[in-house]
Formats: C-alpha cells, sequence, structure tokens
C-alpha cells in the first residue's frame, strides 16, 4: 500500500465567489472552482499533478497559523 501524505491547503474566496486553493509545502500548486466539493476534487487533482512533476521530498512543512492583517 502506498504512504500517504498530507499536505495543508489554504482555502480563500474571491470577490465573485470563486474558491481559491493554495498548498503552502508545494511551489506552484493552487486551483480554483466555484464550489468546495469542486475545490476539493481539484486540488487532489492539482496535488498528484505537483508532486509527479516536482517529485517529493521528505521535509513536511507544518501549519503553524494563519493571521489577517488589516493594513
Amino acid at each position: 500500500m502506498k504512504k500517504q501524505k498530507k499536505f495543508t491547503v489554504v482555502i480563500e474566496r474571491d470577490e465573485d465567489g470563486y474558491y481559491l486553493a493554495s498548498v503552502p509545502g508545494l511551489r506552484g500548486c493552487h486551483t480554483q472552482a466555484k464550489t468546495l466539493d469542486t475545490l476539493m476534487k481539484r486540488v487532489r487533482e492539482a496535488i498528484e499533478l505537483c508532486l509527479t512533476s516536482q517529485g517529493i521530498e521528505d521535509t513536511q512543512l507544518e501549519l503553524v497559523g494563519i493571521q489577517q492583517i488589516c493594513v
């Protein structure tokens, strides 16, 4: 059985109502969709594509937290 890797996914919503997902642990790994269900399917596909094209290192980033700052 193939060992699964765990990735942190950051999800935001833009002004047009689209959900945007990015994976900080994989450079250039992001996608968007109109619904959360579709977004989760697409982000899995994006992760698989990034892993195939970039390879994967054993080092994993640990999510410490997310902050919002008003400027």
